[in-house]
């Protein structure tokens, strides 16, 4: 063997407490080590009840539930002003990546921390990753006042998730994963966990689709989530990751879903430019090629298609191509032209087989 290896990587520093049934328990504890006073707890629409027995047992002072999608600036500030005026000192939040993105949103200005307790699949509980939108435009960041401190997975929480909102978000965070292999930072620690989380997301999402009830399929997959989110929290994001952003923001396109469908045609344009990855991604998916390996996952897991499914026009398909043209990272591993968008995008919004 005669490659070196040489690489920068940066670890983030965040506690990570798992268990089914442990999540109430665990938030109350993680209180108590932060010693924090004012607690603010935010949730999205289907964790209420569980959210509302957190903040119960965690003595919060505010249970705060105007959460919207890809987080609205005039929604942001006013949470920030609530927390304000609380004097909260501390912010759980429960539920996906609008819950847990409020909270970050809050975290930003504020420097609070946050203790979050993921509902879904997203992943955003494990980045640095901020996002909010403003006049349909969606501005991302890094920042590391904006990582919880805690994280609490609990695969119960995840019952409630229908199958198919499972499928998408675990899809989302399986898109994590195949970015992070071509990503700007990316990297052989990257590599390593992005293809466990490929593989731990194939083999749990299979399962919770078999049964939904299976709690071992749902930890299995909030596993390759949490991977999924550390390997894309170090690596960046890749030409998937600003294609979606570009879309949820400007069109106000469901996120896991956009994801979802976007994902097949990414890998099918970048894979014959990265033979390395898409050998990683194959062996993960327990296939000899990637992209058949995923279109064979995504077949039966009965996953979105098309993103005219979600609103998106095909008159808006010039208009996002030029758009994502400009936000394109040079590290891509293969260079992208407005008409590779177009062909791609159109791929996706009409859901054309590959």
């Amino acid at each position: 063997m005669t490659d070196r290896l040489v690489f920068a990587h940066q670890t983030l520093g965040q506690r990570v407490l798992f268990g089914s049934g442990l999540a109430a328990v665990n938030v109350a504890a993680e209180v108590d080590r932060l010693g924090a006073d004012t607690v603010m707890v935010i949730t999205g629409g289907h964790d209420k009840d569980f959210a509302a027995r957190v903040a119960h047992q965690a003595k919060a002072t505010l249970l705060y539930d105007d959460v919207a999608p890809h987080v609205p600036l005039e929604k942001a500030e006013k949470a920030r002003a609530a927390a304000e005026e609380h004097g909260v000192d501390l912010v759980v939040c429960v539920g996906g990546g609008s819950a847990i993105g409020l909270a970050k949103a809050i975290a930003l200005t504020s420097r609070l921390p946050i203790i979050a307790v993921p509902t879904t699949y997203a992943g955003s509980e494990a980045t640095n990753v901020w996002g909010i939108t403003e006049a349909s435009h969606k501005t991302t960041g890094v920042d590391d006042g904006v990582l919880p401190v805690s994280v609490i997975y609990d695969a119960e929480l995840t019952l409630s998730l229908s199958v198919e909102l499972s499928v998408a978000s675990g899809l989302n965070a399986l898109a994590h994963c195949v970015d992070s292999l071509w990503a700007p930072r990316a990297d052989p620690i990257n590599a390593a966990m992005a293809a466990e989380g490929i593989r731990a997301l194939s083999a749990g999402l299979s399962a919770l689709n078999t049964d939904p009830r299976d709690l071992r399929g749902r930890e299995q997959t909030q596993y390759g989530a949490y991977l999924s989110a550390v390997a894309f929290s170090s690596a960046g994001s890749g030409l998937h990751h600003k294609i979606c952003h570009v879309l949820g923001g400007a069109y106000d396109l469901p996120h896991a879903q956009t994801h979802a469908t976007v994902l097949p045609y990414v890998l099918a344009f970048n894979a014959p430019a990265a033979p390395e990855a898409a050998s990683r991604i194959a062996t993960a998916l327990g296939h000899s090629d990637a992209l058949e390996g995923l279109n064979q996952l995504r077949k039966v897991l009965k996953a979105p298609v098309a993103l005219r499914d979600y609103g998106l026009k095909e008159t808006d398909l010039a208009e996002a191509a030029d758009l994502i043209l400009k936000v394109i990272p040079p590290s891509n591993p293969r260079n992208v032209t407005q008409q590779d968008l177009l062909t791609l995008l159109h791929g996706a919004w009409s859901g054309a087989d590959l």
